[in-house]
Formats: C-alpha cells, sequence, structure tokens
C-alpha cells in the first residue's frame, strides 16, 4: 500500500512540475493585409489564441478580440505600453488599434495579468 501511494505521489509531483516548469507552445500568426490596413483575429476562450500576432511596419494595424469566454479574467485586455484596457463583454469582437510607424512589442495580458499575449510589429 505504501509503495502505491509513493508512486501516485511521485507520478503527481512530477505532471505539476511539468506543467508549470516545462516550455509550452505558443501559437503564432500573421495578420491579414489589406488596402484598408492589416488585421488579426484573436480568440479568447481560456487564453488567447494565437498567442502572439504578427504585424509589418508601417501599414495601420487593428486586432481583433473575439470573446468565446466567460471568465471574469478575461473579460478585459490590457495594452500597457498603449494605455489600452477594453472590456470584451459588450460586443463579441472588439478591435484595438496598433500603431505600427516602429518595430516593437507590444504585450497583452487579461484584467488580472494571468493570461498573456503579445503584438509584435517587424
Amino acid at each position: 500500500m505504501k509503495i502505491t501511494v509513493l508512486i501516485i505521489t511521485l507520478f503527481a509531483i512530477a505532471f505539476v512540475g511539468n506543467w508549470f516548469l516545462a516550455p509550452h507552445k505558443v501559437s503564432t500568426a500573421e495578420a491579414h493585409v489589406n488596402k484598408e490596413g492589416q488585421t488579426a483575429n484573436v480568440v479568447v476562450k481560456g487564453g488567447y489564441s494565437p498567442q502572439t500576432v504578427v504585424l509589418k511596419k508601417g501599414v495601420p494595424g487593428k486586432i481583433n478580440f473575439q470573446m468565446k469566454d466567460s471568465t471574469a479574467c478575461l473579460s478585459h485586455v490590457v495594452f500597457d505600453k498603449l494605455g489600452v484596457d477594453k472590456d470584451l463583454t459588450k460586443t463579441p469582437e472588439t478591435t484595438v488599434e496598433i500603431p505600427t510607424d516602429k518595430a516593437g512589442e507590444y504585450d497583452f495580458a487579461c484584467g488580472m495579468n494571468m493570461f498573456h499575449g503579445k503584438v509584435v510589429v517587424k
């Protein structure tokens, strides 16, 4: 009996360690460019998908956050560098305009800073 408990405990420790310490795959997508500018869609459901969006420098950029989750934490998206804090619960899709005049990165997070993503301008 003690051996069984020890084995189960070791598996549980390994699982939790892997969950928090192992590198996780980050999804990346490039924006769709048309004559008006460029747009990318980010689905908000248990996090952000894709987590990283790539925009082209010099082309007006917009990110559409599509709300598919009723979790309170994900109800807002915050871009600290841009001074943006948008409530995503008011409409099914919320657009955030991203400056693309220079290359750089803009991190975003949920209102509680638990889920993260970023926009890369290059």
